[in-house]
């Protein structure tokens, strides 16, 4: 047990500016699991996110000279306004480079506190290699967002407040996962103080950077993070985070976006707070771990780490939660193109609400019909539902998990190709910021000819694109070569079913 870790964390010093949040008793989720749940209330911090604890802490433990020097620190929102509000704090000039996707809110929020801003690079890791550069040059102080020993212990002060907080049996502590600074910090702390915890982290599915290296045995590069949970969305572990995990996490779980929406509605109830994605991450996995070991009686804690959401994301999340919570499923259903198909649709539905029904004529003999039907969350069936329907010799394709479905199709109903088109399909992750679509096509160059495009504002730093473009098959190579020089994360998803239904030519 590395015992200058509890040393660090015991002697932290991060109540100069972090206060000690509550351990409040989620009532709703704790009756409908049949748990004993907790939230540790991280996003009541005045920056509405644990992160200036380790920033704090670092900063706070510098030299007078380094002090002098100043710090610099590479974040796109939690991080940089912990360091922007320590360097206030304890006098020290901070410069913080941000992605140009950083929206404008965080941003001003930092200048706020006193800081100066670059902004540069569409991601955190260009962010980041370019702070690292300046700070070699000017001789400022690098404030490494979670992979540094006094960040670490002020994260861990979280764990500290826990075991202070609940005296009696704890079965489980829920903690998010990017870096792995809070985790790391905590665990060690937890396993020391009550080794019988379980300390059991939570990613995204698209950014488990965690999960892959203690699978692999070894940090791995994951090639692609989703960015929903923005705030986790990291493609390494760090190393001493990592080395940590490895010996005081017991497991980690991972969990989709729907999942996360559903986690945000559930602290929303207990709380009325608004979590961001990062924030209800250890909520969600604690709801899967529940759900997956059958667990009933247990007292489990989650932490939720901060609540700096952009308000326009909250559509978003409420569109998605009601599939997080398994209560709506989403079905293709072909009808026949007849007086009275629609009535007999409904009737098989057994009383179920229909939250949405999107229809086009297309021919004289079937109609193609996007449905969301409501469920009730304990007695959510799917699979009886589409047989039921199949049953009566509709066909039927549950689009419940397909992600391009919901992104995208449920908005384009009715859109078929009306001839032969050629046609490739791509999902996009695309940057939010001025000219990002004019510089896009300049790279184009009249190359390819855009035959589809949709985009959906989500309030995020990049928005989702599906897009199609009449490519030969020896064009593929040099479009996604664009693709990829550009930076952008995409798929393609020509053989998607939801693309076939209702967008591709159906000749």
């Amino acid at each position: 047990m590395p015992l200058r870790y509890i040393e660090k964390i015991l002697r932290a010093s991060v109540y100069d500016v972090a206060i000690e949040t509550p351990l409040d008793f989620a009532k709703t989720l704790s009756a409908r699991t049949q748990n004993q749940i907790f939230l540790k209330r991280e996003d009541l911090q005045s920056v509405f996110s644990f992160k200036l604890r380790g920033a704090y802490n670092k900063m706070a433990l510098l030299s007078e000279n380094e002090k002098k020097c100043g710090v610099i620190a590479a974040s796109a929102g939690n991080h940089a306004q912990g360091v922007a509000l320590s360097a206030q704090r304890l006098g020290i000039n901070a410069l913080i480079v941000m992605p140009t996707t950083t929206p404008e809110i965080k941003s001003q929020s930092v200048k706020n506190m006193g800081a100066e801003i670059v902004l540069f690079g569409d991601s955190y890791s260009e962010s980041y290699a370019h702070a690292y550069e300046l700070a070699k040059k000017s001789g400022r102080v690098f404030v490494h967002p979670y992979d540094d020993e006094d960040v670490i212990a002020g994260q861990g002060t979280v764990a500290m407040e826990i075991l202070r907080q609940y005296t009696q049996k704890i079965d489980a502590i829920f903690v998010p996962v990017g870096g792995g600074g809070l985790i790391a910090g905590m665990a060690v702390y937890a396993k020391f103080v009550r080794p019988e915890i379980k300390i059991i982290g939570v990613e995204p599915d698209d950014s488990d950077c965690l999960n892959q290296a203690l699978k692999a045995g070894e940090r791995v590069v994951l090639e692609q993070v989703g960015l929903f949970a923005d705030g986790v969305a990291v493609k390494q572990i760090g190393e001493k985070t990592f080395a940590l995990a490895q010996k005081y996490v017991d497991e980690v779980i991972t969990v989709s976006t729907d999942e996360i929406c559903a986690a945000i509605k559930d602290i929303f109830d207990d709380t009325r707070s608004i979590a961001e994605p990062a924030g209800a991450l250890a909520t969600a996995g604690l709801k899967k771990y529940i759900e997956q070991k059958n667990v009933i009686g247990q007292t489990l804690i989650a932490v939720d780490s901060g609540a700096n959401v952009n308000f326009d994301r909250l559509r978003y999340v409420a569109e998605r939660a009601q599939v997080g919570e398994h209560r709506e499923i989403l079905l293709a259903v072909t009808i026949p193109e007849v007086a009275g198909s629609f009535l007999e649709f409904c009737k098989l539905l057994n009383g179920r609400n229909i939250t949405e029904f999107n229809y086009r004529y297309f021919d004289r003999t079937n109609a193609q019909v996007f449905v969301g039907i409501s469920t009730s969350g304990h007695s959510y069936d799917p699979e009886t539902l589409v047989l039921s329907l199949r049953a009566k010799k509709f066909t039927v394709v549950d689009m419940t998990q397909n992600d391009l479905a919901k992104e995208h199709i449920r908005y384009m109903v009715g859109g078929h190709a009306p001839c032969e088109l050629n046609e490739v399909i791509y999902s996009v992750e695309f940057p939010e910021r001025p000219s990002a679509l004019l510089n896009f096509l300049t790279q184009l160059n009249g190359r390819w000819n855009i035959s589809l495009f949709h985009y959906r504002n989500h309030g995020a730093a990049f928005g989702k694109v599906l897009m199609g473009l009449q490519l030969e098959s020896t064009q593929k190579l040099a479009f996604e070569t664009c693709l990829t020089s550009l930076d952008f994360c995409f798929q393609e998803e020509t053989d998607n079913p939801a693309y076939r239904l209702f967008l591709g030519n159906q000749q």
